[in-house]
């Protein structure tokens, strides 16, 4: 393989590892936008996702489209019920409570996740027949084209349903003043529900695409790419859309070059290094805006 086809198919691998960072980046970014909040629950949404998938793939292997259907629709429903049931309660209590209760939510899941289904992780059978690509003598896997057509659509979906419709308006607006927009008639209950719905819709696809991508679930699958993810999102601006999604691949591009001069085991560090370089010089992010409160 030439040096130049060697470069290509790292720069695609990653693309399709900073996919998935930035879809989950995406639900930080979301939630911290409307309430500012960091659900660091979400990461564990991905891991119930990659369960329900393993559990319809298994019983209905000849049924792949349910699987993703199950696991999307699953995700969803457990973004808005844990916003309801954990979230909504403590809206008017300091932020430092909301933070506490979310990572109460994800070890609880995590743990529920291991007492009922145990530590070992389970193997998800393939989605569809996972074969190579080739193109002028570069091969490249219909799991990493899959993967960054999904994503690809996913954000561009979402960037439609932020800007052109009146849902996304009223998320705008919630965003910039909650106060304001309630005045103008905005359902915030609403419309911070539904920012938790379309957060966890995404989750619900990035497990999916995590699992065509390693075949495996597990109870703590979560943790370490949530914690990826959120770096992403404070990276490219927490609360940004845009910065979410320049974070992911940037995230992804660092994993893999770092893999690729042979420090693989490295990398976790080295992202964890950029988080705090970001902090300490631009705490913004790249696309963050710089928010003065009031006292």
């Amino acid at each position: 393989m030439s040096t130049l086809s060697l470069i290509i198919k790292q720069i695609i691998n990653a693309l399709q590892l900073g996919s998935i960072f930035a879809l989950i980046a995406l639900g930080y970014s979301m939630v911290y936008g409307i309430i500012r909040l960091l659900n660091f629950a979400h990461c564990d949404i991905i891991m119930v996702g990659a369960y329900i998938s393993w559990y319809f793939m298994t019983n209905f292997a000849n049924m792949p489209y349910l699987a993703v259907a199950a696991a999307i629709f699953g995700c969803t429903l457990l973004g808005v019920a844990i916003e309801k049931v954990a979230y909504t309660p403590l809206r008017g209590s300091p932020r430092i409570s909301l933070l506490i209760t979310a990572i109460g939510v994800s070890y609880l899941l995590e743990n529920t996740a291991q007492l009922w289904l145990g530590a070992a992780a389970k193997s998800v059978p393939p989605f569809f027949k996972v074969t190579t690509l080739s193109f002028m003598g570069l091969s490249v896997s219909t799991t990493s084209v899959v993967t960054i057509a999904v994503v690809t659509v996913s954000m561009t979906a979402l960037t439609l349903l932020v800007q052109k419709t009146k849902m996304g308006r009223a998320m705008r607006a919630v965003s910039e003043d909650s106060q304001t927009a309630q005045l103008m008639g905005t359902n915030i209950n609403a419309t911070i529900s539904f920012t938790f719905a379309i957060g966890s819709a995404l989750a619900g696809i990035g497990s999916v695409l995590y699992c065509c991508a390693y075949n495996q679930a597990s109870p703590t699958m979560g943790s370490m790419l949530g914690l990826k993810a959120f770096v992403a999102a404070v990276l490219g601006g927490i609360g940004s859309i845009p910065g979410a999604i320049v974070g992911g691949f940037v995230i992804g591009l660092t994993e893999v070059f770092v893999s690729s001069i042979g420090l693989s085991t490295w990398k976790d560090a080295v992202v964890f290094l950029i988080l705090i370089i970001v902090l300490l010089v631009k705490p913004t992010g790249l696309l963050g805006k710089q928010v003065n409160e009031k006292v």
